[in-house]
């Protein structure tokens, strides 16, 4: 099934998060906490301004993200977990 988002929003793909600290020491599921940086999957065409002129998105399909902890919608397509957000809610890209 194909998912394409409407209007601004963003179909993000959760990154892993480390399963150990910069010492050393392995993280036990029960203390890792979700990640809040994934990846683009989609983008919708981008919000409208009151004339109907169309804003352009910031980010495009591939762009790896960073957002906020509590952002967006948990959603199941074909299987797989993804979020749905509105590009206000991404903090930023990463290179």
């Amino acid at each position: 099934m194909a998912f394409t988002p409407l209007h601004d929003r963003v179909l993000v793909r959760r990154l892993e998060s480390e399963e150990k600290t910069a010492g050393g020491l392995i993280i036990p599921d029960t203390a890792k906490e979700k990640p809040s940086e994934g990846e683009v999957v989609s983008v919708g065409e981008g919000a409208r301004k009151d004339n109907g002129e169309l804003i352009a998105m910031a980010v495009a399909a591939g762009d790896k993200i960073l957002f906020g902890k509590w952002s967006g919608t948990e959603v199941t397509v074909d299987g797989e977990e993804l979020l749905i957000m509105k590009e206000s809610d991404i903090m930023g890209k990463l290179s």
